[in-house]
């Protein structure tokens, strides 16, 4: 397969015309399916690799206590939106999701809006072909205003609800694919991931079949609705295996029953979840006696942009690895999206990354069909572990430069310590750095 971003023009028929295509000469690679994520400076994804249970109306924190160190479910969905929503959240506001993701519960947002023409059901707000893409649109606007609201930073995930529907009407299906494709550029546009929750025979059937087509913009992550009793997260009938292959799948295996841990009973459905989720800001407050310097990026060498007193509370959103202070060479990034040294901070660990909170990382797509991940930022390093293939998201937690692909020397280090070359990620940029992401140590 020829890499997108090496095509530099193509020629395609619409209608019997000839249209010439300009592809990835410069800025970011906003064509379909890998559209970038703007994600501002006070962000991050947090991903999940656990069990977790979904149910309509959100449980209440004494009820989630009781679960929590009983149950094997550590993440919860919430309902936080959409017109077809059906049950009221009188548990659901902004302290609920701070204090539920401080007490260790991952949180997977899902917003129920309009569903496709065909759905099997009687939900009244419905969507056609013609309706589909103003209609995703929509619903991702009213989404991130409802996040913001409850507290879920952009790079959180939030999943779009798509119920059950008739494959047999090829028109909604086209609807499903343009609603899905709106949703999923406007999230992006606004720094959030785009997630969408589909039935294993209709909705994920139908983004398995576009998922290369360069007319829809591709979602980040699925999860599927499959009762069959199994978290498995591959061997799946209607996606294969390469497609959302890297933290980018959940599964719903056992619906509508009722689960007792700690004394309290609960309707829920049951998930296995290694995805990315909501991202919350954690308390904690700054511990020196002086007052503590919040600088543009992880050093004592970058511009200072505010002080904060001792005993301030701080927001944090993530951690990364940055100039060492003190013990520790761990950085906070916060909601402001500037960055403090965590030696001076009250989070658990003064020497290293401390448990719960999650990693500073900024992915971006795979645009080619195997992208080798190397040891070092350059093509003269071996590569290592598998490939990636497109569509996965690279989890990006620094850049540097490196030997030059195509149009870039930026190498990204992911998450797991291998570098890809930034060539083949979609984000802000095919020729430079991409902005929050810091300067790798």
């Amino acid at each position: 397969m020829v890499p997108e971003r090496e095509v530099i023009r193509r020629l395609v028929v619409l209608g019997g015309a000839l249209s010439l295509l300009l592809v990835g000469l410069v800025g970011p690679a906003a064509a379909e399916p890998e559209t970038p994520v703007s994600y501002p400076p006070g962000s991050t994804v947090t991903r999940a690799d656990r069990l977790g249970f979904d149910t309509c109306t959100a449980p209440s924190l004494a009820a989630l206590r009781a679960w929590r160190g009983t149950s094997p479910y550590t993440a919860v969905n919430i309902y936080f939106g959409g017109d077809n929503r059906g049950c009221r959240q009188p548990e659901l506001t902004k302290a609920w999701v701070r204090d539920a993701n401080a007490s260790g519960w991952r949180i997977l947002p899902t917003y129920f809006g309009h569903q496709p023409y065909c759905m099997f059901g009687t939900k009244e707000h419905r969507y056609g072909a013609s309706t589909a893409t103003s209609r995703g649109t929509a619903d991702a606007t009213d989404a991130v205003a409802r996040a913001e609201a409850l507290g879920l930073l952009p790079g959180s995930a939030l999943y779009a609800d798509v119920e059950h529907y008739d494959r047999g009407d090829a028109a909604c299906r086209t609807a499903v694919r343009r609603y899905v494709s709106a949703w999923t550029k406007k999230l992006h546009a606004a720094g959030y991931l785009a997630g969408v929750y589909v039935h294993q025979n209709s909705g994920l059937r139908d983004l398995s079949d576009s998922y290369d087509s360069a007319t829809y913009a591709r979602p980040d992550a699925v999860w599927m609705a499959r009762w069959d009793g199994s978290p498995s997260l591959t061997g799946w009938p209607t996606a294969p295996n390469a497609q959302w292959s890297a933290f980018q799948r959940a599964k719903q295996y056992e619906g509508d029953h009722h689960e007792t841990w700690g004394g309290v009973t609960i309707n829920i459905d049951s998930d296995v979840i290694r995805a990315p989720v909501a991202s919350v800001a954690w308390r904690h407050s700054v511990t020196g006696s002086a007052a503590l310097r919040a600088r543009t990026g992880p050093s004592t060498t970058t511009s200072v942009v505010r002080t904060y007193e001792p005993g301030a509370s701080l927001r944090v959103v993530c951690q990364a690895t940055g100039q060492r202070v003190g013990t520790t060479t761990v950085w906070d990034r916060l909601a402001t999206g500037a960055w403090v040294s965590d030696y001076f901070v009250s989070t658990p660990s003064s020497t290293g990354f401390s448990p719960g909170l999650p990693r500073c990382v900024y992915p971006g797509q795979v645009t080619t069909g195997s992208l080798n991940a190397r040891t070092g930022p350059g093509v003269s390093y071996p590569t290592t572990g598998r490939p990636l293939s497109r569509g996965a998201l690279a989890s990006v937690m620094c850049q540097k430069s490196g030997s030059r692909v195509g149009t870039t020397s930026v190498w990204n280090k992911l998450r797991d310590g291998r570098w890809v070359s930034d060539y083949y990620v979609s984000n802000r940029s095919d020729t430079t750095w991409s902005a929050p992401v810091p300067r790798c140590r």
